[in-house]
């Protein structure tokens, strides 16, 4: 059906998302950190990036705005999630180019909407 790059450190997190996208039939690339999912960019083109806010080294939010900074990186559809859930958290996560924000703990039904939402787009 498409393919997730998921940006995420905790392992907890990590397998959550992975069992939302597989029951969709969505094929996962794991990164650990930012730095790792910008460099897993580099000659692959997912459908979706599902990335975390606070992550080792560089953050959520930072690596959001290199993607979307980036010419052949700009279209693919950034959802941010992360337990940051104020109203200030996703008005910067949209400032910084995020198509999406999910608060955690995630709910499965707005994750499968979320990015159904952004694999038929």
């Amino acid at each position: 059906m498409g393919t997730i790059l998921l940006i995420e450190d905790s392992i907890t997190e990590r397998t959550i998302i992975t069992d939302f996208c597989k029951n969709l039939g969505i094929n996962v690339t794991v990164a650990t950190s930012g730095e790792e999912g910008l460099e897993k960019l580099d000659g692959n083109h997912p459908d979706v990036i599902v990335l975390d806010v606070v992550l080792p080294g560089k953050s959520g939010f930072e690596v959001c705005r290199e993607i979307k900074a980036t010419e052949k990186t700009k279209a693919i559809p950034v959802i941010l999630c992360s337990t940051k859930s104020s109203d200030m958290d996703k008005f910067w996560g949209k400032r910084q180019g995020a198509d999406a924000y999910i608060t955690k703990p995630i709910d499965q039904d707005i994750f499968n909407s979320t990015v159904q939402q952004f694999l038929k787009s």
